[in-house]
């Protein structure tokens, strides 16, 4: 663990300095509590749970967007061909063909269950994080990994699950020299940044040399 409480809030600042955007944020997602955001969110989140560079689910979350697929509504519409060519602009391709079927069929299940609002999900959760990520991994093709991508995602705007931390981003902590304990973690940050923490602690797991990079700018 880096060397004192002073050392860790050093790494923390440059840390969220250089790489505390969400991915949400990078996807172009203006996140508000309202059903069309979160919506996208839960659809990054998917993109991102699959073996494939961040970079590339962000870039096919955007082309589905782009392409008119950013409510639930408009992806099951949509035509398999639709999506499976726009997860293709993104660069999606391995897998473009089963997540384009996951992706109509999620759509319609929140529309049959939630009327499309992820928010009357929130309010069956109640506030426990565990109820909520269960409900998310009903929903074709969201597991652990996805379920807890769009928590990590939305604790800005749903702050009841603030602070969340997921494997990943623990995994970026340890690498940073930071504690590995989400409490502790905490308080080391703003409580608005928590959602940008996260996504900046997942980059270090996921990248080396952006920890090595993190830790030598704030020696």
């Amino acid at each position: 663990m880096s060397g004192g409480e002073g050392g860790q809030r050093a790494i923390v600042r440059t840390l969220l300095d250089r790489y505390g955007e969400t991915y949400a944020e990078q996807c172009g997602i203006k996140l508000r509590n309202t059903p069309q955001p979160l919506y996208q969110v839960l659809v990054l989140a998917d993109l991102l749970s699959t073996r494939i560079r961040a970079s590339v689910a962000v870039a096919s979350a955007r082309a589905l967007f782009d392409a008119g697929m950013s409510t639930p509504r408009r992806m099951q519409d949509a035509t398999w061909q639709q999506r499976v060519d726009a997860l293709g602009e993104g660069g999606y391709r391995r897998y473009d063909e089963s997540t384009s079927t996951r992706l109509g069929e999620g759509a319609a299940l929140l529309l049959d269950k939630y009327g499309g609002d992820l928010r009357r999900m929130r309010e069956a959760a109640d506030g426990d994080s565990g109820a909520l990520s269960r409900a998310l991994r009903e929903l074709p093709g969201v597991g652990p990994t996805g379920a807890a991508i769009f928590l990590r995602e939305v604790q800005g705007v749903w702050t009841e699950f603030a602070p969340f931390l997921d494997p990943k981003a623990v995994q970026g902590a340890e690498r940073l020299g930071l504690p590995g304990d989400g409490a502790k973690l905490a308080r080391l940050i703003k409580e608005d940044e928590a959602a940008a923490f996260a996504s900046a602690l997942v980059r270090a797991a996921l990248d080396r040399e952006v920890a090595e990079e993190v830790r030598e700018a704030a020696g």
